[in-house]
């Protein structure tokens, strides 16, 4: 059988995608190019209702490049819109949480002519789901997923009735991935979730800083990248532990606004004091280190006031770096129903606005990182070039060749648009 896998949306899903195509070439299947699939495969999005324009533009587009090909979708938008997945031409649609049953139900499809729809109810508690871990294509390091789920039903977020529960992969299963990903040479690995500071609710004695703990023990050699974090986990006690690690210094903390009372109609479970003062507490322990958070531009009510809180509010936290857009009403979350949403035109100003800042904030950031020595994971050659990412996710260009999957220090010279540039001193580490 041949396919082609096209995956929409966050890390997750590219760890989902990956994990399918793991499984799919272990039953003998192989990709191929546009026009000779015999199936195409659709991991989509919801997270937005872009996500879901694009989840029906790219299913479009498979069947249109693949005439004769049968089409399957999975992932988020087709949990909460199996119909129109359907309505598509999809023959096989599953949800959420269960890609060995997805990739059995597509063999069936393909040597039986079946078709299968397969929406768990996310209503009850599932298992979690274990998967191959793995680099995604073309990447040096390698990700590993610890969680998923999410329990916070943010007033705009559909994920928590497209994923369901938290779900954690018991802590053994975590050491047991992460010691095998450090075992295969990967230097770098990246913990990822849907909300991967809830790890541990669904366990019993265990919270995420203990999973952490032990993995660091397992391969204390790799350095561990964290992915995003709800501020309020970030306790003294757990700064503290963290620091021990061998933890990257770019910590992603979901905000969403710097207003109080925006951050309430979210039903966000923090207040920009707190924020702060977890901001500030990571610049503690890991001075230097890069903070990098989103924003969401208009949401329903933001008055002029309560948007300049918000950019007073970022310039004070001074990020190294943001994902600013405007908010768009999700169908079936609490946001839809709030009075006051804005027009378009209004929420675009705001996002450009926000962007702006963020991008001075983004510049000073990195020319502050010239004259340090950064160590970098070499990715991708360009000519007579190498790209990488340092511990703090900046990209980093130096000249050389061959270093793919490298580690190797670099001292920074300069700064070319949001790419830092240098050159390499010798074999490095994550530093402190």
């Amino acid at each position: 059988m041949r396919y082609i896998i096209a995956t929409l949306g966050c890390k997750v899903n590219q760890y989902e995608a990956e994990a399918m195509e793991l499984l799919l070439k272990a039953h003998g299947h192989r990709p191929c190019e546009k026009g000779d699939a015999d199936v195409v495969i659709l991991h989509s999005c919801a997270v937005t209702a872009e996500g879901e324009r694009k989840a029906r533009q790219t299913a479009r587009r498979l069947l249109k490049d693949n005439p004769a090909a049968l089409l399957c979708v999975s992932g988020c938008w087709s949990q909460i819109a199996p119909e129109a997945a359907r309505e598509l031409g999809a023959k096989v649609v599953f949800g959420t949480g269960d890609t060995l049953g997805f990739v059995e139900a597509i063999e069936a499809a393909v040597s039986e002519g079946s078709e299968t729809v397969s929406i768990p109810d996310n209503r009850e508690k599932r298992p979690y789901q274990p998967l191959p871990a793995g680099a995604y294509a073309g990447h040096a390091r390698a990700y590993l997923k610890i969680e998923d789920g999410c329990d916070n039903y943010c007033a705009y977020c559909i994920i928590p009735y497209a994923r369901g529960h938290v779900r954690s992969l018991p802590v053994e299963d975590c050491v047991r991935e992460y010691a095998a990903l450090a075992e295969a040479g990967y230097r770098e690995i990246v913990l990822t979730g849907i909300e991967i500071a809830s790890y541990g609710h669904d366990l019993e004695g265990v919270s995420l800083i203990d999973v952490l703990e032990a993995m660091g023990s397992a391969a204390p050699q790799v350095r561990m990248h964290l992915g995003s974090l709800e501020p309020r986990v970030i306790t003294e006690e757990f700064a503290q532990r963290l620091q021990r690690l061998n933890i990257c210094p770019h910590f992603h903390l979901s905000m969403q606004s710097g207003c109080d009372a925006t951050l309430k109609r979210m039903k966000r479970r923090y207040d920009t004091a707190l924020f702060y003062e977890v901001c500030a507490r990571l610049r503690r322990y890991f001075p230097h280190c890069a903070l990098t958070t989103d924003l969401i531009c208009g949401f329903p009510g933001e008055s002029e006031e309560e948007f300049a809180a918000t950019l007073s509010f970022i310039r004070r936290c001074d990020f190294a770096a943001m994902h600013i857009f405007p908010y768009s009403v999700r169908p079936g979350t609490l946001a839809e129903k709030l009075p006051g949403k804005l027009p378009a035109k209004l929420k675009n100003e705001r996002t450009a606005a926000a962007i702006a800042v963020a991008d001075e904030m983004e510049s000073a950031y990195l020319q502050s990182c010239v004259g340090s020595t950064l160590s970098v994971l070499f990715e991708t050659e360009e000519g007579e070039s190498v790209r990488g990412h340092a511990e703090n996710y900046t990209e980093v260009r130096v000249p050389g060749q061959g270093l793919r999957g490298q580690l190797l220090a670099v001292e920074i010279t300069g700064v070319d648009g949001k790419i830092l540039t240098g050159k390499i001193v010798s074999q490095g580490t994550c530093p402190r």
